[in-house]
């Protein structure tokens, strides 16, 4: 199966803001989400916004409001979401769930989900046989025909989990052109094997919904980190059982911390909000993103619009951004907050 890019001639780019409300918005989601706008904008295209909050044990009270104000006072604008409503509404995926249900009958038709109710740990225990190990654990299908269906899983589980709903993958190679990584080829029969697309009954899930509602809401481009570029192969597997059409793929590297790991507590509180709340102008942290690409020298101040005639993908630094001493002191910052 090879995911082609999406054909842009005689049709309009869409792309998409799509930010979880777990946690607040720092300054690494706020240059991918620049990235994304301006790749969009740049091409006169639409911009969507999505919030993806299906995650719902780590969803955070207000944080998707605040997500959305963070983005506006950084420059951002979108065409389409919850706000503004549009074509493809509603644009929240906690109320979409009747929408994956249906995605998610018709590959049960094609006899390619099942329930399984393996833990983490079980999946630990059944590292036997050698598989090719690029995403880490490997799923061999213990759960395949083991049961009717999702009540009998659930009844056969003793603790609070909730059965996944995990994808019957085919044997074949995987390939896809990303649109800054260049050609991906991978064997998700050998690297993953069936994987899980939704803990909930009707499929409300990532995996799933992404794919369910970048296609309905004609998305043709996916620019965001490439800590997820190994979920591309999956999600392409699941566009083709769905019979829908891919968008095109551009994986950008994550902003780090000095110590080469993404973004966290540790590094001291990069969010969004506290820079806004300690005086730090928004054309400050526009200037530092477009900064990391390429696109804005050293301490200016700009917004995105004025961005827009100088973005050039090709400038993105292959390596991931180091957010350390030195962008602290460009945003005026001297104590470090913790």
């Amino acid at each position: 199966m090879k995911g082609s890019e999406a054909v842009e001639l005689g049709c309009c780019v869409r792309g998409r803001l799509a930010p979880s409300p777990t946690g607040a918005l720092h300054v690494g989601n706020a240059r991918t989400f620049l990235v994304a706008w301006l790749s969009v904008r740049s091409r006169g295209g639409r911009v969507v916004f999505r919030m993806e909050d299906l995650d719902h044990p780590k969803v955070k009270s207000g944080a998707a409001g605040e997500a959305m104000e963070d983005l506006r006072w950084l420059g951002l604008d979108w065409d389409e979401g919850p706000d503004c409503g549009g074509p493809h509404a509603p644009y929240v995926q906690g109320e979409r769930i009747g929408f994956y249900r249906e995605g998610l009958n018709r590959l049960l038709e094609k006899g390619l989900v099942y329930p399984c109710v393996c833990s983490r740990r079980d999946v630990e225990e059944a590292q036997g046989a050698p598989h090719d190990m690029a995403e880490g654990l490997y799923y061999p299908g213990t759960c395949r025909g083991r049961f009717a269906g999702w009540e009998e899983a659930a009844a056969a589980l003793s603790d609070s989990r909730l059965p996944a709903w995990r994808f019957r993958v085919g044997e074949g190679e995987v390939s896809f052109v990303d649109a800054f990584h260049g050609e991906q080829r991978h064997r998700v029969d050998r690297e993953v094997g069936d994987f899980a697309i939704a803990r909930h009954r009707d499929g409300a899930g990532y995996m799933l919904a992404v794919v369910m509602d970048d296609a309905a809401m004609g998305i043709t481009e996916v620019a965001r980190g490439d800590d997820l570029l190994s979920a591309t192969p999956r999600q392409l597997l699941l566009y083709e059982a769905l019979g829908l059409q891919p968008p095109g793929y551009f994986h950008v590297p994550l902003v780090v911390g000095p110590d080469g790991k993404r973004l966290a507590k540790r590094h001291g509180d990069t969010r969004i909000r506290l820079l806004r709340e300690a005086g730090v102008s928004a054309e400050s942290v526009v200037g530092l993103l477009g900064g990391w690409c390429g696109w804005a020298d050293e301490g200016e101040e700009v917004s995105p619009r004025e961005l827009l005639g100088r973005y050039d993908p090709a400038t993105i630094p292959t390596e991931p951004v180091v957010f350390g001493a030195a962008a602290w002191q460009a945003l005026g910052i001297t104590d470090v907050p913790g």
